[in-house]
C-alpha cells in the first residue's frame, strides 16, 4: 500500500537510488525538499543540471573538473615527475586534505575486478601509460587495500617496471578493505610516507 501520492512516491524512489540513501533517508529528504521554498528547489535542480553538463575529465589526470585541465595539473609548483594513481576522485580529495603530497595524480575511475567484468581496458590505464612517456620518475600506487585494489596495483606494477620508472605502493597504514575517502589524514600521511617499492 502506498502511503503517499504519486509525486511524493516518485521523489522518494528517485532519491533512494542515490548511493548511501535508504528509504527512510529518501523520505526525509523528499519531505525536506517539498517544504523548501520553490526558489531554493529550483536553484538546487539547476545546480545539479549545470554540474552534469559542465563537469568532465581533466585531459591529463582524469579527475573531475569543469575546466580542460584541473587546478592541480595546471599548478607549476606541483612535482609533475611524481604521479599518484588512485581509484576515484574522492580518494584524490582525501590525499589533498593532508596538504603534504606535492606531486600530481592519475585517477583510474575504477579497479580491475574480473568478478564484475571490469578489466584493464575499462579503467584509465592506457592513459596512465601515455603519461609515462614524459619526464616521470615515480608512480605511487594508492589504490584501496581491497582485493580489487591489490589486483590493480600488481597489474600496474608489472606494466610500469619494464619502463624503468620507479613504482611504489602506499604503506599498509590503510586498513584492508578500507576506502581511502573515509580514512583520516594522519593515517593517509603515514601510508604515503611509508610507501615501499614494488
Amino acid at each position: 500500500m502506498d502511503l503517499y501520492s504519486g509525486h511524493i512516491n516518485k521523489l522518494i524512489e528517485e532519491l533512494s537510488n542515490l548511493p548511501g540513501i535508504g528509504e527512510k533517508s529518501a523520505s526525509r529528504l523528499a519531505f525536506h525538499l517539498i517544504n523548501m521554498p520553490k526558489a531554493k528547489v529550483e536553484r538546487l535542480a539547476n545546480t545539479i543540471i549545470s554540474a552534469k553538463e559542465h563537469v568532465q575529465y581533466c585531459k591529463e589526470c582524469y579527475t573531475l573538473t569543469d575546466q580542460e585541465l584541473c587546478p592541480i595539473c595546471v599548478n607549476e609548483k606541483r612535482d609533475h615527475s611524481t604521479i599518484m594513481v588512485l581509484e576515484n576522485t574522492r580518494d584524490l580529495a582525501a590525499y589533498e586534505k593532508t596538504g603534504k603530497y606535492e606531486g600530481v595524480y592519475h585517477v583510474l575511475h575504477g579497479a580491475i575486478s574480473p568478478m564484475i567484468g571490469v578489466g584493464p581496458n575499462d579503467i584509465k590505464l592506457k592513459e596512465l601509460l601515455q603519461r609515462l612517456q614524459g619526464d616521470v620518475k615515480e608512480v605511487i600506487i594508492a589504490t584501496n587495500s581491497s582485493l580489487e585494489g591489490e589486483t590493480t596495483a600488481m597489474y600496474i606494477s608489472k606494466l610500469i617496471k619494464p619502463t624503468g620508472v620507479k613504482v611504489t605502493r602506499i604503506a599498509s597504514g590503510v586498513p584492508v578493505g578500507g576506502d581511502l575517502e573515509y580514512i583520516d589524514e594522519v593515517t593517509l600521511l603515514r601510508a604515503l610516507e611509508g610507501r615501499i617499492e614494488l
